[in-house]
């Protein structure tokens, strides 16, 4: 439970950072993105989306599947590493506001003196130094404003991860539930077709049938037990890397997904317009984390300009000496200086750090501008992929009916020896394609669900951390309406 604990203790602590740097006075105006953001989908229907998709694994209506995400999101080894650099970024946070306050040391000491002109006794010392810089043009604030911007992303950082980490949980899951059916599909096909070759045989001893019928009967038979180790690997591999994600070793996993009857490819419901794109964007948590790296290279280029400019400190010093402890305070010694310096020259090197702080802020707006497109495309894309796949279900059930409809029909008209085997072996082998391929079709179409909500922006939520409001986005600015 510690990632699930740091997880929360960094997001608490750090969604919405992006709103209270807004206050402060960053010496560069941040540039926006130049992507036009259009006001509807082109492809999605624009009526409003009705479920809530917050934990959208739940609409799945499967109980290990959700298990699995919850302890996923609790314990996974990749969550728990981004929580620890969300610490590292707040204990730089904090570094960097120190920079506002005096630093203050003390020293002590005590020493003797050896040799013929030594002063007899020992001799006690104390004192203390401090130094104050005044943030005159901006450079601690800069490196405050910077070092909020970091925390501000890494915390959308993890929040976009458990996003993607609880989508490939319930993709996998998904698939395993579709390999299981199928395996189950293959052991009974397998069961049928022995009593096909049983037949065969027997027909064939009789006299009423070549060998030929048997030799089929054993071919349809071997194709089909060959794929049922394949499928077991595959179901192995798939429960394994569930394991892993949900941060355990293998074994209970597997064990949970293939115990008893195998549960069917869970159902999804159709999601049928959704919020604006806009909207959208703003609970992106990778729009957002690109956003606040944008602020972040942004605050660095005031901070590289400051150094231009003239530095003022305040330096001052305290201390007393004395061959005895007990007068130890009765003569005290000090020093205030306050000093300004000003870059006169180096080379180039400073001038360089602005032009590299200046290209690093192009290249974070350039990573934010992607991050949107990228938004826009998984919504539209995905959005399709649910239609069709949809689509793609009722069509197999047809085909489904049709072919249990034609084998039953084969098999009974074979063994009253109305028809040859090849007839029924070609009705067999469409009775496997298409039980197989609506699992598969049922399958595409859950994943599909899964990979429209994750990109619509769920699997996280700020009120599941109980968290503050996030900045605004150009998701919010006029541009919407371009």
């Amino acid at each position: 439970m510690g990632g699930s604990a740091n997880a929360r203790r960094g997001l608490a602590a750090t969604i919405g950072l992006l709103a209270v740097t807004a206050c402060s006075t960053p010496a560069v105006e941040i540039t926006q993105p130049e992507i036009a953001i259009p006001a509807e989908w082109q492809i999605a229907d624009p009526a409003p989306i009705s479920a809530d998709i917050t934990q959208y694994w739940t609409l799945l209506d499967d109980p290990l599947l959700t298990s699995f995400v919850e302890q996923a999101i609790a314990d996974n080894r990749d969550l728990a590493q981004s929580a620890a650099r969300l610490d590292q970024a707040r204990a730089s946070l904090v570094q960097a506001r120190a920079g506002y306050l005096p630093s203050v040391s003390a020293s002590g000491g005590i020493n003797r003196d050896i040799g013929d002109l030594a002063r007899d006794g020992v001799q006690f010392s104390i004192g203390a130094d401090a130094a104050w810089e005044a943030d005159l043009f901006g450079q601690i604030s800069g490196n405050v404003a910077a070092a909020q911007g970091e925390l501000a992303a890494q915390g959308y950082s993890l929040a976009d991860l458990q996003r993607l980490i609880v989508g490939q949980v319930a993709i996998a899951t998904i698939n395993a539930r579709a390999t299981a059916e199928q395996l189950a599909i293959a052991r009974s096909t397998l069961a049928y077709q022995d009593d096909n070759l049983q037949i065969a045989r027997w027909r064939n001893q009789a006299g009423l049938v070549s060998s030929l019928d048997v030799e089929q009967a054993r071919t349809q038979r071997a194709q089909t037990a060959a794929t049922i180790p394949l499928l077991e690997s595959s179901l192995t591999g798939t429960a394994n890397s569930i394991s892993t994600l949900i941060g355990e070793a293998p074994g209970r996993v597997l064990a949970a997904i293939v115990a008893d009857e195998p549960e069917p490819v869970p159902a999804p419901p159709l999601l049928a317009g959704f919020e604006a794109p806009g909207e959208v964007l703003r609970r992106r948590p990778d729009v957002r984390a690109a956003e606040a790296s944008l602020f972040a290279s942004t605050a660095r280029i005031g901070v590289a300009r400051a150094q231009l400019l003239p530095l003022v400190r305040l330096t001052g010093s305290i201390g007393t000496g004395s061959a005895t402890a007990g007068n130890l305070f009765d003569v005290i010694t000090g020093g205030l200086f306050a000093g300004v310096s000003q870059l006169i020259f180096d080379g180039g090197r400073t001038a360089a750090q602005v032009d590299s702080a200046e290209a690093g802020a192009d290249a974070s707006l350039a990573a934010w501008e992607q991050s949107i497109l990228n938004a826009l495309e998984d919504v539209e894309t995905a959005a399709v992929d649910q239609r069709t796949a949809a689509q793609r279900v009722v069509i197999n059930e047809e085909a489904l009916d049709a072919a249990d409809n034609s084998a039953l029909l084969a098999r009974s008209q074979y063994q009253a020896g109305l028809t040859d085997f090849r007839t029924l072996l070609t009705a067999e082998n469409q009775l496997l394609s298409a039980r197989n391929q609506l699992v598969s079709a049922q399958a595409d179409r859950a994943i599909a669900f899964v990979r429209l909500t994750q990109a619509l922006g769920g699997g996280w939520s700020i009120s599941d951390y109980d968290l503050p409001p996030v900045a605004s986005s150009p998701a919010n600015s006029d541009r919407t309406a371009q």
